[in-house]
């Protein structure tokens, strides 16, 4: 069974108010050719290892506070923060509080 993402022109609702992190689950909002737009729900200590996207992303915090680290720094992303990193960018996430990411990906897909 297809998992339903947003079709064109459809709102999204990405943060719901008051809603508890602790019970908020990840999903991937918009799947298109090129595009892809997902929330990422962290718990607090929770880490993403090293990894690469395989394409141009932006990372957008609307909730809690994440420590990224990419460009051989680390960077504190808070809720209203947001951080663009180029095509296959080696970065990692560590959720300082329970955290909600928007995650926007231009993909390389042939």
């Amino acid at each position: 069974m297809a998992i339903p993402h947003a079709a064109s022109g459809e709102l999204i609702e990405v943060l719901s108010p008051g809603e508890d992190l602790r019970q908020a689950k990840s999903s991937t909002l918009v799947r298109a050719d090129h595009l892809e737009v997902f929330r990422l729900v962290l718990a607090a200590g929770k880490t993403l290892q090293d990894h690469k996207a395989s394409g141009a992303i932006t990372i957008q915090c609307l909730a809690g506070a994440v420590n990224l680290e990419a460009h051989g720094r680390t960077q504190v992303l808070r809720a209203g923060s947001m951080v663009y990193l180029a095509d296959a960018e080696p970065h990692a996430v560590k959720a300082l509080e329970d955290s909600l990411l928007l995650i926007t990906m231009l993909l390389r897909r042939a």
